[in-house]
């Protein structure tokens, strides 16, 4: 199932708006994350991921209530195995 993962911005490199890219927490996992879709984004904020690509942002308690949903059916474990695997996650 592909769906989009809400992660938190650590940090931003690049000015360019196409170019910016995010290092992006998913609950202890950070992977970069490409942020052209969501020029608005700064450090600290959520986005929705989707494949690499931010493709909105969404406030702190809408990202908790997706977290807990993914928890619930039981993604979250599948994302975090493979990312331990070596396979892309968000």
């Amino acid at each position: 199932m592909c769906l989009a993962v809400p992660g938190k911005i650590m940090s931003i490199e690049g000015d360019d708006p196409l170019l910016r890219i995010g290092k992006v927490s998913f609950g202890g996992i950070v992977k970069e994350v490409n942020l052209a879709y969501v020029p608005e984004a700064k450090v600290d904020d959520y986005v929705l991921v989707h494949v690499g690509f931010a493709i909105n942002t969404v406030d702190a308690e809408e990202a908790q209530k997706i977290f807990q949903y993914l928890k619930e059916i039981g993604d979250l474990e599948e994302l975090e195995a493979k990312d331990s695997s070596g396979e892309e996650s968000p």
